[in-house]
């Protein structure tokens, strides 16, 4: 039975609420396989025997999959609604648990991770959802993407504590295999409830925060050749994910070398993903106020205190504050790079434009994942791990002020010339 057809009338309406309510629960469940892969680190380098920049390796393959698979599978949303590769997705995260889970060497447990997980997997319960958020919200688009993507938080805050009740109970080759037939069972019914396609509409106007400007035209961005504006977003995607990644990926090995233990690392990154929804959703409603860069600009001055934070703090309760306080500074992050392409660029290329900043972010956390663990092979210490986050992100707050300097300055000079000329 073909979906019934929508209209402009369907935008911000109850249906439109409830699609987002499940592309929260889908993101959520999807992000599990971003998220196993952090808890049995230490697990993997213990039964496989190899360094810890090896074990981060399947971690750092299965962002890069995540990143490139949000590419393929946008196109296939485009083209056959999001229904289609979300189901793809349901496939990939089963068929991926369940064969990392009989890998017999890291080699094949990182290829199910990266290909499986990442590219086919997780990657369509992303960039496809965001994409189709977008697409059914006008004034409170903001607030919706947060919500949206404060699935992929959910997932860091769910899924941790409970993973690890089960490989301490059962072995993580058997919690591996029951996720994936937890994913199998879970996102399919899932997925046909979002068949309908996202009525034409034209675009909302260029949100508050970014006062002064003209409607995005595409051919002068931020004042930059598109490509140019692109390329300095998707830098600062890299680095502000690689300073990310340093505590996501390795609070729960950092816990364990410091004597605390896997399960209280495993609290503290639940607490720092579930406090990151928090202030993601915060993050959605500055953001609709104050515009994408501002919300940037916030997020990555925050984000570098945090994680200044954790070089002189290493006792278990310090710890525990210092995780929550990097969950509350740095969830508004990466929801403002597809706000700030949708204030700034041509609404024809939003899609593609935000497709690719979202790559970034989430090379920049594979990247980050993998040096995270090199920097300590290196050192013999995550005290120098923590010292290069801070350095990408001062990068990234450097790339962020930029651009938001170019903004202002051209909306005082667009506010100039409209002035009347005093005659004497």
């Amino acid at each position: 039975m073909a979906a019934p057809q929508s209209t402009a009338a369907d935008i911000e309406s109850p249906y439109a609420w409830l699609r987002l309510a499940v592309s929260l629960v889908l993101m959520t469940i999807g992000g599990s396989g971003m998220y196993s892969v952090t808890v049995v680190l230490p697990r993997i380098q213990s039964d496989f025997g190899i360094a810890r920049a090896d074990a981060s390796l399947p971690y750092t393959l299965t962002m890069i999959g995540f990143g490139l698979g949000g590419i393929l599978m946008g196109r296939l949303a485009d083209r056959f609604g999001v229904l289609v590769p979300v189901a793809i997705g349901a496939l990939g995260l089963g068929g991926g648990f369940i064969a990392a889970g009989l890998a017999p060497n890291i080699w094949l447990f990182g290829a199910a991770q990266g290909l499986m997980i990442g590219l086919v997997g997780t990657s369509a319960t992303f960039a496809p959802l965001v994409a189709d958020t977008a697409q059914w919200f006008d004034r409170r688009k903001g607030m919706a993407l947060a919500i949206c993507m404060s699935g992929n938080y959910a997932a860091g805050a769910v899924w941790p504590p409970v993973m690890q009740y089960f490989i301490d109970a059962a072995g993580w080759r058997q919690t591996y295999i029951g996720m994936g037939l937890f994913c199998l069972a879970a996102i399919l019914p899932l997925a046909f409830l979002l068949r309908r396609r996202p009525p034409l509409y034209a675009v909302a106007p260029v949100a508050p925060g970014a006062a002064g400007l003209a409607p995005p035209d595409g051919l002068r961005p931020m004042g930059l050749r598109p490509m140019t504006a692109l390329l300095l977003l998707s830098i600062a995607g890299v680095a502000c994910c690689v300073a990310m990644s340093m505590p996501q990926v390795h609070i729960v090995a950092y816990c364990s070398d410091l004597g605390i233990g896997a399960a209280r690392g495993a609290e503290m990154l639940s607490l720092m993903l579930g406090l990151g929804v928090v202030s993601r959703l915060a993050s959605g409603w500055i953001s609709d106020r104050i515009g994408g860069l501002r919300t940037l600009l916030l997020g990555s001055v925050l984000q570098g205190t945090a994680l200044l934070l954790f070089l002189p703090f290493q006792g278990p309760v310090s710890l525990y504050v210092v995780a929550g306080l990097f969950g509350l500074f740095q969830g508004g992050i990466v929801p403002a790079y597809a706000l700030i392409v949708r204030e700034h660029f041509s609404p024809r290329e939003a899609g593609a434009r935000v497709g690719t900043v979202l790559m970034a972010t989430l090379l920049g956390m594979a990247l980050g994942g993998w040096l995270s663990g090199a920097v300590f092979d290196w050192t013999g210490s995550y005290r120098a791990a923590f010292i290069n986050g801070i350095g990408w992100n001062l990068l990234n707050l450097a790339i962020a002020g930029f651009l938001l300097y170019r903004v202002s300055s051209m909306a005082r000079a667009r506010r100039a010339a409209t002035l009347p000329v005093q005659v004497t």
